[in-house]
């Protein structure tokens, strides 16, 4: 009977916390909802005036008003705002004419692959970097990489964007410039999955699959810059402050060399940390990516934000602002679920 109630609990325990996560993320998202509404109720741009115009008669704009609901109480309107987000419905963007889901699905693809490319590339070298200032600390390479990542998190982005292209593009013509691909490509590529390199492979034009890739080279180094200075900052501290702790101290006087001992002993206790941190360096290239894309001209997310600002395309704006945070929540929790998985103390 002891062995039967001990084996239930043990069943139990995963369950409920999986109940947990769930009803956790389930208040976010709902909470999400609220802000979101929220800030479309305070908006000072009028939603009616933008469909009808300055002109329209006082019927007409009481009968478009009506026809969205705005004349409901404030209740009522979330309601019906959560049910035509339960059936797709985000409204229509009044800048592009079209479904405001259609515009993002479209736009949402290009912020993921430059986005993905640039956290491999500066979680990698970020990592690397990290470990390598922690096995040399207080030597001229970790000062040289310190203020390299200093300059990172100091420069604005938009700048920098700016002088790669005026550098790179203009003047030693290294790379493409603006853009996803050349106008010779734009029409003759069918876009199948949203992603460009995939497109252009499935295409089986190996020219355009390479002119894909270097309109991919400046945004993707700008981006991975960004997150490897925040990663390697991070990572050196992890590792510095593992290697104060007494099982450091252990392997030393076992003989262990300092690379193994980071390789072997640091590195997979601090990997919850280092989750979190290319986690949250991922949500934030995700929603933060607006200066790139718009230096850029890459057709994503923010440059769609960007739009839809200057528009006061207030529908436009709450889809994808709330796009952006359910992908921020989702990669939250999920990393959470990776940390709880990979690392035993946790557990």
């Amino acid at each position: 009977m002891f062995l039967q109630n001990s084996a239930e609990r043990r069943l139990s325990r995963p369950l409920l916390t999986l109940l947990q996560g769930l009803f956790t993320l389930a208040l976010t998202i709902l909470g999400l909802l609220l802000v979101t509404f929220a800030l479309s109720a305070l908006s000072p741009v009028d939603r009616v005036l933008q469909i009808v115009g300055d002109h329209a008669s006082q019927s007409t704009y009481d009968q478009v008003r009506h026809q969205l609901g705005l004349d409901r109480p404030l209740p009522v309107q979330f309601w019906h705002y959560v049910v035509n987000l339960a059936h797709g419905d985000l409204g229509v963007a009044s800048a592009t004419g079209q479904p405001v889901l259609q515009d993002l699905l479209s736009a949402f693809p290009a912020t993921l692959e430059l986005a993905t490319l640039a956290l491999i590339l500066g979680a990698l070298l970020g990592v690397i970097a990290g470990v390598l200032c922690a096995r040399y600390a207080g030597t001229p390479w970790d000062l040289l990489v310190r203020t390299f990542t200093l300059l990172g998190n100091s420069v604005p982005i938009f700048w920098l964007g700016l002088l790669m292209l005026a550098l790179f593009y203009a003047k030693l013509q290294w790379s493409a410039g603006p853009g996803r691909l050349d106008d010779i490509y734009q029409y003759t590529v069918t876009p199948q999955t949203g992603f460009v390199l995939i497109d252009t492979w499935l295409s089986g034009d190996p020219q355009a699959f390479k002119n894909a890739l270097s309109h991919l080279v400046l945004p993707v180094l700008l981006l991975a810059y960004y997150s490897l200075a925040s990663i390697t900052r991070l990572t050196r501290s992890a590792c510095l402050s593992e290697m104060n702790k007494e099982y450091i101290l252990l392997a030393r006087a076992k003989g262990a060399g300092e690379m193994t001992i980071l390789l072997r002993h640091v590195l997979p206790n601090i990997r919850g940390t280092l989750l979190t941190v290319i986690a949250l360096a991922y949500t934030s290239m995700l929603e933060g990516a607006v200066l790139t894309e718009t230096v850029f001209s890459w057709p994503g997310i923010g440059r769609y934000l960007t739009t839809a600002l200057f528009a006061g395309d207030t529908t436009a704006i709450m889809g994808g602002t709330l796009l952006i945070g359910v992908s921020f929540v989702v990669i939250n929790n999920l990393t959470d679920l990776l940390v709880r998985v990979t690392d035993p103390r946790v557990r």
